[in-house]
């Protein structure tokens, strides 16, 4: 009995990240996969997370309920953390674009954006205050002048950090959806 969905003789689609026909467009998504290292920091919270879990059974278990309450608080806490970190990124619909951060989330309608692009410049490593040179696709609002382009993606970010190619389709993809619904 062949089983082709676990060997290798199948052919490789490259259309994988290609939006289907039938999807929905004024669904927020995101137009790239989240990188390793924002995955390894949200698998680490939620491993934390388990153990101080554990910790607030092992309290209620032994002594009062109120401390594992407060214990038990404090890892949903962590888990909304995490959760969190894994939302954060660039999302976009046929109503405009959505940068997500750890706090804030800012949409911007496709009919406000003047120029998305790519840019050389220097850029954030990590989200830390120290810049390296990098790549930077940034979006000009329309009420604000080009040098205050706001950078949506950086290749130094915690989605693209040793990926260029990754960043570049991402780039691409924001880019096309920005010509699809900017009005012209």
């Amino acid at each position: 009995m062949p089983l082709p969905f676990l060997t290798a003789d199948r052919p490789f689609e490259a259309a994988d990240d290609v939006a289907l026909p039938f999807d929905d467009r004024e669904r927020w998504r995101r137009p790239y996969r989240p990188g390793p290292w924002r995955v390894a920091a949200a698998a680490l919270c939620l491993l934390l997370a388990s153990y101080v879990l554990f910790a607030a059974v092992v309290i209620a278990l032994t002594g009062s309920v109120s401390e594992a309450g407060i214990i038990f608080g404090v890892s949903l806490l962590v888990i909304a953390g995490a959760l969190r970190l894994l939302r954060m990124g660039v999302w976009v619909s046929s109503r405009g674009v959505r940068k997500v951060t750890f706090l804030v989330t800012r949409t911007l309608a496709w009919n406000r954006v003047v120029a998305v692009r790519t840019v050389q410049q220097p850029v954030r490593w990590m989200g830390l205050p120290r810049t390296v040179q990098g790549q930077a696709l940034t979006v000009v609002h329309q009420d604000r002048a080009a040098e205050g382009a706001v950078p949506l993606l950086t290749t130094h970010g915690a989605d693209f950090l040793a990926r260029p190619e990754a960043f570049d389709r991402a780039a691409d993809s924001v880019e096309a959806w920005a010509d699809e619904y900017r009005p012209a």
